[in-house]
């Protein structure tokens, strides 16, 4: 997946997360998975381009598990 396409995703799940946030009978766990997986994007494609900044292969960068990514101190 490269950063066109990873920026395809996250748009394609924040209109989504804007339904649901929209729909006052919206699941609570749907909502959240959809935020956990967008964070996991946001993160993977964050690895991509501080890959590239230093010169490194961006393809080499992997997503994080849940657990990591929502543990970040914001």
């Amino acid at each position: 997946m490269d950063d066109r396409d990873l920026i395809d995703r996250i748009t394609h799940l924040v209109a989504e997360e804007q339904k649901l946030q929209q729909d006052a009978d919206h699941d609570p766990a749907q909502l959240r998975d959809l935020e956990v997986t967008l964070d996991q994007l946001w993160d993977l494609l964050r690895q991509r381009r501080s890959q590239e900044e230093f010169g490194r292969d961006p393809g080499a960068a992997q997503p994080r598990d849940p657990t990591t990514v929502e543990g970040y101190i914001q």
